[in-house]
């Protein structure tokens, strides 16, 4: 599928979709799509009648058109209040647009949607984004199909002509997320600690991006023993993977960016039972994919920041090697955990990580995980959580978040929660009290971060999966986070 700037009059284009955009308060018809309108012969009001079409976000309504025209269908999509319009606005139409054509078979669709913040650029890409994030589809697993549909092979972006740059702007982080979701979705029988190595190789080649493998005894020499702990039953090795990206020229900043890395998380000897979910824990790695897919992202738009995207890969299993509750680890830094959860590996895994991440001199980091269940049920699905002590870190985070449509809440950081993680004979456990599970996780963290270190910890475990389709997000994995991390650092 190609999308294209174009320069050509929303009444001139022809083609097999149109798609306008309407405000909530916009639906009496003026200027050229009252003159559209007219042209069509007054499908545009009586499709607005007909269906009651309101114009509210996620909301749309097509209609065939007559046999002589030079459109053969026409696709209205909602854009809410004018007062709420921004870029993600702007990508949901778009998707909503996108999805529509598809399934009504149009080869050619065309997109007229208004420019938000006066700025081209920023809504030529963020309709790129809607439409491809709406159209991406994982055949990877499927036998294949006797019958092909109709596949969207060109989408013009009416009244945007000269911002190619943006649309390729926009394909370069979609590229990102569309690596992120396949990441997610793939099974633990596909994707392991291996080929997670496997994969960030092949984009460091294809990208230009220094890599970093620690082997199993590369680990120990660095003292790991949090990671190696868990990474102990399985019969895979585990995987230490370092990305590397490098400006031209002097870097401006210098950032990491930590995604725990859980191919499969059984729950080692505090198994998940039935129930539980284990059935998805193929996504415990969801922090990684973003990692990744941001790695991807960031080396093709080329930013002059230096940024290192860092995974502790492995799978948590259960055998005669298996850490077993009670068993104390000692972390690289120094540090002593007493275990007394073997599901709450994540932490561990990113404890040697973060510890890793900090002694390269970064400026600040990131980083992302599946962690716990109490972030869902305090944030829901949608919303991942922010644990930041740092305010700076966390306003950055925030509007990068709000400009990627990608949805974080700010979470407290209580100090005094860390007594639910004091340990008789270590330094501290791995689990704290049910209640406020989330921050107590966070505070965990933070115990193998400098004070002087901007971080945040992004609880990622509700969005990066959907059994719904959801808005431009096809139902399973979502890709949560790439857009956020990439607006992050570019900014």
């Amino acid at each position: 599928m190609e999308i294209r700037a174009s320069n050509t009059p929303l009444l001139d284009w022809s083609g097999d979709g149109l798609a306008v955009g309407l405000f909530e308060d916009g639906l009496d018809l003026t200027g050229d799509l009252a003159a559209l309108d007219k042209k069509l012969a007054g499908a545009l009001k009586e499709l607005i009648e007909e269906e009651d079409f309101k114009g509210k976000v996620n909301s749309s309504a097509f209609t065939r058109l007559s046999g002589d025209s030079s459109i053969r269908k026409v696709i209205l999509v909602g854009l809410g209040k004018p007062e709420t319009f921004n870029a993600q606005s702007l990508r949901l139409a778009a998707a909503s647009a996108a999805k529509i054509a598809k399934k009504q078979h149009c080869k050619t669709l065309g997109i007229s949607l208004p420019v938000w913040n006066d700025d081209t650029g920023q809504t030529a890409q963020a309709i790129a984004e809607g439409v491809q994030l709406a159209l991406y589809e994982d055949k990877r697993f499927k036998s294949e199909s006797e019958e092909k549909e109709t596949q969207l092979e060109t989408v013009d972006l009416l009244g945007l002509g000269g911002e190619e740059a943006a649309i390729t702007r926009g394909n370069q982080i979609v590229s990102g997320v569309s690596l992120a979701r396949e990441l997610v979705a793939a099974p633990a029988n596909e994707l392991t600690p291996v080929t997670m190595a496997e994969i960030a190789e092949a984009i460091a080649s294809e990208h230009g991006l220094e890599i970093e493998i620690l082997e199993k005894e590369e680990c120990e020499k660095l003292g790991m023993g949090a990671f190696l702990g868990v990474a102990k039953a399985s019969d895979l090795p585990p995987k230490f993977i370092h990305l590397t990206y490098k400006p031209q020229g002097t870097p401006r900043r210098k950032l990491a960016i930590i995604g725990k890395g859980l191919t499969f998380d059984s729950g080692g000897l505090n198994i998940k039972g039935a129930g539980s979910g284990i059935e998805t824990m193929k996504i415990d790695m969801g922090g990684a994919a973003a990692t990744f897919g941001a790695a991807k992202a960031i080396a093709q738009l080329q930013p002059d920041v230096e940024v290192h995207f860092i995974s502790a890969a492995t799978e948590n299993m259960i055998s005669g090697h298996a850490m077993h509750p009670g068993d104390i680890l000692k972390a690289s830094n120094g540090k002593t955990i007493e275990v007394n959860n073997t599901d709450a590996e994540g932490r561990l895994t990113l404890a040697d990580a973060l510890v890793f991440a900090d002694k390269l001199g970064v400026e600040a980091m990131v980083d992302l995980a599946t962690l716990t269940g109490a972030c869902v049920v305090a944030l829901g699905n949608d919303i991942a959580g922010l644990f930041t002590p740092n305010d700076e870190l966390a306003s950055e985070l925030q509007k990068a978040s709000e400009s990627a449509g990608e949805k974080l809440w700010r979470m407290p950081m209580e100090d005094k929660y860390f007594e639910g993680l004091k340990s008789g004979i270590a330094d501290m456990k791995n689990t704290g009290p049910r209640a406020g599970g989330s921050i107590t996780a966070s505070l965990f963290l933070k115990q193998f971060v400098k004070d002087t270190t901007p971080w945040a910890h992004l609880d990622v475990a509700g969005p990066v999966w959907t059994d719904k389709e959801n808005g431009y997000n096809p139902s399973g994995a979502t890709g949560f986070g790439v857009r956020t991390l990439v607006n992050w650092v570019l900014s």
